[in-house]
């Protein structure tokens, strides 16, 4: 049985519609873009800096709390950066409710109104100091299964009797398809009941002004929601763009015949093998004291591995699944297309980021070869390459300046070479690594290589890569965010400094990580 499930793309797109009240009625008359918001700030200096995490949501930990650790570093940074960036994956193991308290408002007290008493504060009604802008992350998504739910809730006895000494981060429930991260960061309109209640709340909080049409108002400390599940915003001179990739993830249909069949065929034994692996780290489990520090740093260990199998099984059984009815969110894509050209046609604009939770390019041990990797590459690479079109051919300089994202429990900075396509000569920085368990780098090394017809070439290419090393009593936990200074100029510099946080030995230790600038 599967420990969590994925919504279908369609419920997820139309879940979320109805949470924002897509083009009501009075937001139409009002001409409100739902995809954007301003920071309510007279201040907007050509440098600044901005902090960025991802994949940080795990508050249980035995005897440590790596979440806890980097958010303490990142409050170091707090009065020189003016949001944060979050790459999703806000709360594990299922984006529950349940969880918000200890996995995200406990860590980044700090940053929360009222956070000197964070036991009072809801997490559907939290207000940032420091702004903190997320994405969404496939298990801010994910749903529990009704017999887990029954299994989370229960007391500790009756599960040590079942023999139970994983301790997965799930409650009673899961996400409700999103439904919890909607009410955490989205300006949750159906929650308001009448037309009367709607229009004073759009004429109070709505009230910026853009190219575009009115859009919401971003106010620290007062007023902190984002308008939808994928928006943009801008700073400086620079456009951000933040993505849902958990709508146009969708593998490609397999063919029902030939070299789709066979292909098949593996992907079925590999599930088999996968469950396997999956009775051998339970039965593993039932022998561990997780009063014991070395097997209580097993156990995480143990559990980390349960994860990364439900993802890998996730992925082979969306490709199993997927048929001509798999739905790709096209309007999303279409709605980037068309801010980028935007953007391009903007003089004022002095550079672009985009942020979204899965990585097209990764060198992490189980990624780069996951259908849900290719989708995301393809789907980016249509939309770069219509933008190139619409602009007349390529820039001088790439498309956008760095893409950042999550999913990969790492830190990585690669480059695309010449891909073919326009998403050529990009940096792309995977921040997933700020709380959650690590993994490796794959063994085959650095270079990511795609194959055109009967050449196989280098794509990309892995310069920085942090993450899970060694083995045993010499196992290293590297757990890392980001600051990033945007210099002044046009085209703007970025400027990218890794901060990291060891656990080695059961104890802590601050590594020193070089900038560097794209």
């Amino acid at each position: 049985m599967e420990f969590v499930s994925d919504p279908p793309i369609s419920v997820k797109i139309e879940k979320m519609k109805q949470r924002v009240r897509w083009q009501d009625r009075l937001i139409l008359e009002r001409q409100i873009d739902q995809t954007r918001f301003v920071f309510a700030s007279e201040e907007d200096s050509p440098e600044f800096s901005f902090l960025v995490v991802g994949d940080s949501g795990s508050g249980k930990h035995r005897k440590h709390n790596p979440q806890r650790q980097i958010a303490e570093r990142m409050l170091e940074h707090c009065d020189r950066s003016q949001f944060v960036l979050h790459t999703g994956d806000v709360v594990y193991l299922v984006g529950s409710s349940e969880y918000y308290p200890k996995n995200f408002i406990e860590p980044y007290h700090e940053f929360i109104v009222g956070g000197e008493k964070p036991k009072k504060i809801a997490y559907d009604k939290m207000t940032f100091k420091t702004p903190i802008l997320p994405v969404l992350g496939n298990h801010d998504y994910y749903d529990l299964p009704l017999i887990y739910g029954l299994m989370g809730g229960v007391t500790l006895p009756i599960r040590r009797t079942l023999k139970l000494r994983l301790d997965l981060d799930v409650g009673w429930h899961g996400s409700y398809q999103g439904k919890a991260y909607a009410k955490a960061f989205i300006d949750y309109l159906k929650a308001i009941d009448s037309d009367e209640e709607l229009q004073h709340h759009l004429d109070k909080h709505y009230t910026a002004t853009t190219s575009t049409g009115r859009c919401l108002l971003y106010e620290p400390g007062n007023f902190t929601r984002l308008p939808y599940r994928y928006y943009t915003f801008r700073s400086g001179g620079i456009d951000f763009f933040a993505l849902d990739s958990n709508t146009f993830n969708a593998p490609a249909p397999l063919p029902r015949t030939g070299e789709g069949e066979v292909y098949r065929r593996t992907l079925e034994a590999r599930i088999y093998e996968l469950e396997q692996e999956k009775l051998q780290i339970m039965e593993e489990a039932t022998k561990l004291n997780s009063n014991s520090p070395e097997d209580a740093e097993r156990l995480d260990d143990l559990e980390a591995k349960l994860e990364q199998i439900e993802e890998v099984k996730l992925d082979i059984d969306k490709q199993l699944a997927a048929d001509e009815s798999t739905v790709t969110d096209f309007e999303q894509l279409t709605w980037l297309r068309q801010r980028l050209i935007e953007s391009w046609n903007t003089p004022e604009v002095r550079g672009r980021v985009i942020y979204l939770h899965h990585p097209p390019y990764v060198t992490e041990a189980s990624k780069w070869y996951q259908a849900q990797t290719l989708a995301v590459r393809r789907n980016l690479r249509w939309v770069l390459d219509e933008v190139a079109k619409e602009l007349g051919g390529l820039p001088q300089r790439s498309l956008v300046d760095l893409v950042l994202t999550g999913h990969a429990h790492c830190l990585e900075h690669l480059s695309t070479g010449n891909t073919g396509h326009a998403d050529s000569y990009i940096n792309w920085i995977i921040c997933g690594g700020s709380g959650y368990s690590l993994r490796r780098q794959r063994k085959e090394g650095t270079e990511l290589k795609e194959t055109f017809g009967n050449i196989e070439r280098e794509v990309a290419r892995s310069h920085l890569y942090i993450g899970r090393s060694g083995h045993g009593l010499h196992k290293r936990r590297p757990y890392s965010f980001l600051r990033i200074d945007v210099k002044a100029g046009n085209p703007a510099k970025f400027v990218v400094q890794p901060f990291v946080t060891e656990r080695f030995q059961r104890d802590w230790f601050a590594q020193e990580i070089e900038p560097f600038s794209i």
